[in-house]
């Protein structure tokens, strides 16, 4: 009888074992199944296109309408369209304007850039008369205008300095070179 209940036990033991090792298994090869596709590349469901691959986030100044502080607003452009003259295609979207409706366009309507060229790590920018026509009635906003210019263009690492001309010429309004501020809200 003893002899009788050994053997039970025993085979009770070895039916729970072999259970218990089944699901043991089982467990292990669901984990690594699991880690696996973890650890497989990841596939697009489209390929990148080479003018997805060529696109860069720059970012461009310009004041909030309410609180007037300048807002850096990223944009993404063609890495192509600034390869040469990149502080020329920067200002060009200056002079377009924001595209978020909280900030304010701020070089005056009609205003073009009549030519860029570099002295040192200085660009002199050249603008046609219009750009004079900012509103001389709100405070601030030729110190603004500046920095959205200075700012924007500063992000080019080649860039430090910046000198306003118009036609041509120096203006008396704009007779500085002048250096990125650490505070945008000037």
């Amino acid at each position: 009888m003893k002899n009788k209940k050994i053997g039970i036990i025993f085979f009770i033991a070895l039916i729970v074992i072999l259970i218990g090792g089944y699901f043991a298994i089982k467990y292990v090869k669901n984990k690594q199944v699991e880690t696996k596709a973890e650890v497989e590349e990841y596939t697009p469901e489209e390929e990148i296109t080479e003018e997805q691959a060529r696109q860069t986030i720059i970012s461009l100044y310009f004041p909030n309408k309410e609180t007037n502080e300048l807002n850096p607003e990223a944009r993404l452009i063609d890495i192509k369209e600034v390869m040469n003259n990149a502080h020329e295609k920067l200002i060009n979207l200056l002079i377009e304007g924001p595209k978020n409706e909280k900030n304010k366009k701020i070089i005056p309507e009609g205003t073009k850039l009549n030519k860029t060229y570099f002295e040192q790590d200085c660009v002199v920018l050249d603008f046609s008369p219009e750009f004079l026509n900012f509103a001389k009635e709100i405070e601030n906003e030729k110190n603004n205008l500046i920095n959205c210019i200075v700012n924007t263009v500063t992000e080019l690492t080649e860039i430090n300095k910046v000198k306003i001309m118009i036609d041509g010429n120096e203006h008396q309004e704009f007779n500085e070179i002048y250096s990125r501020k650490n505070n945008l809200n000037s």
